[in-house]
């Protein structure tokens, strides 16, 4: 679990804080497009792993719980861990022994999911239709620069995520929120523009020196980082 714990040090030790920064700002019409293409958070990241049971152990000594587990034919095939009530780390078993261990994808939080579909189609986006995933809640893909899978839910009642609110809150968990991830990228400029352009990012503030960040549109406490793509690095 090297790739992970080199992940988990860099995505969350370093950018996570302790507070969940909510805007109560005045919204704009429900026509602007700024407004329907605003995003909630960061849900979550999926990882695949090699060893479940030793990832679940990993991040369990870092103080997360599992909230719940998908299964098939009497094997987990996806578990999820809490970070907070709206953000999770999924991981996910590999398939093959010879299927590459680490990120898959970013997960964004929507409030109106539908809208948000229909703008990025209406960019020339191909996003796929929404669709309700097993968990409950509302979902669609698309996919990103360099063909990566971005992915975007909408929590829904009843849904395995909203039952299991104010539960598996380990007390003793290193931070309580993600606040920044990276995505690798072959051509950052291209990636950056992308973001910026198709997906309404803003520039962000420096985590770190040096590096990219891009502010969520609607929710500047949380941000992604655009990184060079670097051989034998996953995330």
């Amino acid at each position: 679990m090297k790739t992970s714990f080199k992940w988990f040090e860099t995505a969350l030790l370093s950018l996570l804080t302790v507070a969940l920064a909510v805007s109560c700002a005045a919204q704009e019409p429900a026509t602007a497009p700024s407004q329907v293409t605003n995003l909630a958070g960061i849900a979550h990241a999926a990882i695949s792993v090699a060893d479940l049971d030793t990832s679940r152990a990993f991040y369990a000594k870092l103080g997360f719980e599992e909230a719940f587990f998908m299964s098939h034919d009497g094997k987990t095939t996806q578990s999820f861990i809490k970070v907070n009530d709206r953000q999770f780390i999924e991981l996910y078993p590999k398939r093959k022994p010879d299927d590459p261990a680490g990120f898959m994808h970013i997960c964004f939080e929507s409030t109106a999911i539908e809208a948000l579909n229909s703008a990025y189609a209406a960019r020339g986006l191909t996003p796929i239709p929404v669709r309700r995933a097993a968990a409950g809640n509302l979902l669609f893909t698309m996919k990103g620069p360099e063909k990566q899978n971005i992915e975007y839910t909408q929590y829904m009642p009843g849904s395995k995520h909203t039952n299991d609110r104010g539960l598996h809150l380990g007390e003793h968990r290193v931070a309580d929120q993600i606040v920044a991830m990276g995505i690798e990228m072959q051509d950052t400029a291209a990636a950056v523009a992308y973001y910026k352009e198709k997906l309404d990012f803003k520039p962000g503030h420096a985590l770190q020196p040096g590096r990219t960040w891009l502010e969520l549109p609607g929710l500047p406490s949380q941000q992604v980082e655009i990184v060079q793509h670097a051989p034998g690095t996953a995330f």
